[in-house]
């Protein structure tokens, strides 16, 4: 049965008028009557007594059925509705940001081990530059970042994932190039021509590149490891970095050297304080688990 038929019936049984019912329903008086009509045709009987309009034996009958009928399509509709919603809301994309080469091996593994306990949730990952290591949170263009050092900010809260021997980065010509098998110390690196940061750079992260102490001016500037490479091995610029970084970006005309002397430092997966997403839990969770166990990876 067509519930449009039953809809404008039970508007008519109701408002005791077809004009009423037609307003009630947002349509014309003609097709409401066309509806009670077609209702009466189907079933064989009068609906309705005319002028004045009152509801007939049958139509009384009808009037409790199609008060049923209509309550529950109405709560089928809102049922579906509702898991359609449920459904778009778990197969909303979990954003991944990642800083450089984030966590090193532990990054991939983290977000292959989500998908595979999450298959139904896409994941999009984003590449981070150095200036959004607290902003790509706040500004909720990522839900997780794999970032270094730590964020300095009450909005967010992190996770120690690894922790390293900084090195810097310098051209194969500079005379520090020779100490990539002995190592260098915080002395020998003091003077060395550091690419320039954005001024909106989080300080943290200033203090992180330059070992803690106050920022140095040189050429050029570099927003992502790629630009800091290409400035080591076309303009003399030097770089800092964790050991890690070798492994990821070994460009010709590059050299990686520990900074013996140096604290080590951590790399963090970082998330909104306040975010009560059940997903980004999931993939916190997962991360730390293979923290504590870590993946294998070359020595070097």
């Amino acid at each position: 049965m067509d519930l449009r038929l039953l809809s404008s019936f039970l508007a008519v049984a109701e408002e005791g008028h077809f004009g009423r019912a037609a307003a009630r329903l947002f349509l014309s008086p003609p097709a409401v009557t066309q509806h009670v009509r077609r209702l009466e045709t189907d079933l064989g009987t009068p609906l309705f007594h005319r002028n004045p309009v009152s509801l007939t034996p049958a139509g009384e009958r009808l009037a409790v059925h199609a008060r049923m009928l209509l309550a529950a399509a109405n709560a089928a509709l809102e049922d579906v509705t509702q898991a359609a919603e449920a459904a778009r809301a778990v197969t909303r994309p979990l954003r991944v940001g990642i800083m450089g080469h984030g966590s090193a091996e532990l990054t991939p593994a983290a977000i292959n081990a989500y998908r595979r306990a999450r298959p139904e949730v896409p994941v999009e990952i984003r590449q981070l530059d150095y200036t959004e290591h607290v902003s790509a949170l706040v500004g909720d263009r990522v839900d997780v970042a794999f970032v270094r050092p730590a964020p300095d900010d009450e909005r967010i809260v992190s996770d120690v994932l690894t922790t390293e021997q900084r090195i810097v980065v310098v051209p194969a010509r500079s005379p520090l190039a020779d100490a990539r098998h002995t190592g260098a110390s915080l002395s020998d690196v003091a003077d060395l021509p550091f690419f320039q940061l954005p001024e909106h750079t989080p300080r943290v992260f200033t203090e992180y590149l330059y070992f803690g102490g106050p920022p140095r001016r040189g050429t050029p500037t570099a927003l992502t490891p790629q630009e800091v490479l290409t400035g080591v091995v076309t303009g003399g610029a030097a770089g800092s970095g964790i050991k890690s970084f070798a492994r990821y970006y070994g460009w010709p005309g590059a050299v990686f050297v520990p900074v013996l002397d140096a604290p080590w430092e951590s790399t963090h997966l970082a998330v909104r304080a306040d975010d009560a997403n059940p997903e980004i839990r999931i993939f916190r969770a997962l991360t730390q688990a293979l923290a504590r166990n870590p993946v294998s990876r070359p020595a070097n």
